[in-house]
């Protein structure tokens, strides 16, 4: 008597499931993360139980392992070991997990450079290392991970120039490199970016202009949102062509060096809602047009040297003009 479809289909997904189960991981990332255990400490190898980081027979998965099937092997997909005081270098095994998509050790302790083989996690989306102490530059292979999407590098102790091989990774959305020690220009090339939403360079000591950085053409920098370049040593004026960037909603220029009248289209940007200009030296006036923004809802021009009559009254914008330096 023949087997009905749906019991012969029945009994090929126990099959299927039955060999996921017994199936091993690979080789290769068995050895990296056992390489990466021995040098982590007590605070992950209590966790990590077993031979096998993917689990093995009762055996959970070693605890922020993830792993996926890939033929009739399991490889190790995303790794986050955050938070537990992970001290010493960058574990370069962790370079040997070449399926990765996500690789998370952020708030930690780890020191020295960010590894040139870091270029060979092809398939990487989401790279976060903040909250370390890592050091010396970026190392130009970053420029390899054509898949990466989120960059996060802030607090740290990267100096040199911010790379231009940021300007190759076509997916990037997401650009985190606050709170270090660059120094130079940032790179122009990142205006190329066609997806980028976020980029923030603040707390760093950046030189150089903003007419630097934005082109005059109108593709630069088609999808940014937000824009931090506080807190670092840039020079001149706002240029116009700032205004090409139309999908800004943020802008953070405060406590640089900047100088200079803000120009009218500054204002035409229009989804434009938090404007920082504080603690440079602006002078002129505040153009009226941005007392009628519809969107903007706080602009800081505190510690400039604006003329009296640029605060008009009534108006309903947020604006702070404590110590601003009135030239009369």
């Amino acid at each position: 008597m023949g087997r009905s479809p749906a019991a012969f289909a029945r009994v090929c997904c126990l099959l299927l499931l039955v060999g996921v189960a017994f199936s091993k991981t690979v080789k290769r990332d068995v050895k990296a993360l056992n390489e990466i255990k021995a040098s982590l400490g007590w605070r992950v190898v209590y966790a990590w139980v077993g031979d096998d980081p993917c689990g093995d027979g009762d055996l959970p998965p070693w605890t922020g392992v993830t792993c996926s099937q890939q033929g009739d092997y399991r490889v190790v997909t995303e790794l986050e070991v955050y938070a537990v005081s992970i001290v010493g270098p960058f574990p370069t095994a962790v370079t040997n997990l070449l399926d990765l998509t996500r690789l998370d050790l952020h708030n930690n302790k780890l020191t020295g450079p960010i590894p040139p083989q870091i270029g060979r996690l092809k398939h990487l989306k989401s790279l976060n290392l903040r909250w370390n102490k890592l050091q010396d530059v970026i190392p130009p292979e970053i420029g390899e991970l054509k898949k990466l999407t989120h960059l996060q590098l802030s607090f740290n102790n990267f100096k040199g120039e911010i790379p231009r091989e940021l300007a190759n990774l076509p997916e990037l959305r997401y650009l985190y490199l606050h709170e270090n020690q660059f120094t130079g220009k940032v790179p122009p090339e990142l205006g190329n970016l066609q997806f980028l939403r976020h980029m923030d360079v603040s707390n760093n000591r950046l030189t150089g202009t903003i007419r630097d950085l934005i082109r005059n053409t109108g593709d630069c920098f088609p999808s940014l949102r937000n824009l931090y370049l506080n807190n670092n040593q840039l020079g001149g004026g706002i240029p116009e062509q700032l205004s090409n960037l139309t999908n800004l909603e943020i802008l953070y220029l405060s406590h640089n060096k900047m100088s200079g009248t803000i120009p009218a289209r500054l204002a035409e940007i229009p989804r434009l809602t938090y404007l920082y200009l504080d603690h440079n030296s602006f002078s002129g006036r505040i153009p009226d047009k941005f007392y009628k923004h519809p969107f903007l809802k706080e602009m800081y021009i505190e510690g400039n040297q604006f003329r009296p009559e640029t605060v008009p009254k009534g108006s309903h914008k947020v604006l702070d003009v404590t110590d601003t330096e009135f030239l009369f």
